[in-house]
C-alpha cells in the first residue's frame, strides 16, 4: 500500500462525536472517482477507541468544501467501540458505481453512537490494501 499526503484526509484526528475528516480532496470539478482501479479508503486506528457504543467509518462526497450535506458512497458499518483498539485497520472500497454525483469534494465521516471519551484515526485514500497475517509458529512447511 501506498500512501500520499494529498490523499491524507484525517491525520491522527480525534474522533470523540460525529464529525467529517479535517481535510478534504478537492477534485477540481464534479468527476466519477469510483470508475477504472479499484480505490479504497484505509482508516488506521492511533489511540484506542473508549467510552461509545460504536463507531462508523464514511466515505463522502460533497458539492462544499466543509463536507456538508454529504453523500455516502462506501462505509465500514457500525464497529463496536471495544473492537476499535491501537493498530486496528478498517479498509472501505469507494464505490465504483457512483457514476458522477455532480460532487467536487471527497473526504470522510465518522459516526459516533454515544459519546467517545478517546480514539484517533488517520484516514487515506489508497489504490491497494495492506492485509497482513500472523500465524502460529512451531509447523514445517513442505
Amino acid at each position: 500500500m501506498i500512501t500520499d499526503a494529498l490523499l491524507r484526509v484525517s491525520d491522527a484526528q480525534a474522533v470523540t462525536t460525529t464529525a467529517v475528516s479535517t481535510n478534504t480532496i478537492d477534485l477540481g470539478s464534479a468527476r466519477d472517482i469510483g470508475a477504472g482501479e479499484n480505490l479504497n479508503v484505509n482508516f488506521n486506528v492511533g489511540t484506542a477507541f473508549a467510552g461509545g457504543t460504536s463507531t462508523e467509518f464514511q466515505v463522502i462526497t460533497s458539492a462544499s468544501a466543509d463536507l456538508s450535506s454529504p453523500t455516502v458512497i462506501g462505509s465500514s458499518g457500525a464497529i463496536a467501540t471495544a473492537g476499535l483498539t491501537a493498530g486496528k485497520r478498517v479498509a472501505v472500497r469507494v464505490n465504483p458505481q457512483i457514476n458522477s454525483n455532480g460532487q467536487r469534494y471527497v473526504g470522510t465521516r465518522y459516526v459516533v453512537v454515544g459519546t467517545n471519551s478517546a480514539g484517533t484515526v488517520t484516514a487515506d485514500f489508497v489504490h491497494g490494501v495492506q492485509d497482513q497475517k500472523s500465524y502460529a509458529s512451531g509447523f514445517n512447511v513442505a
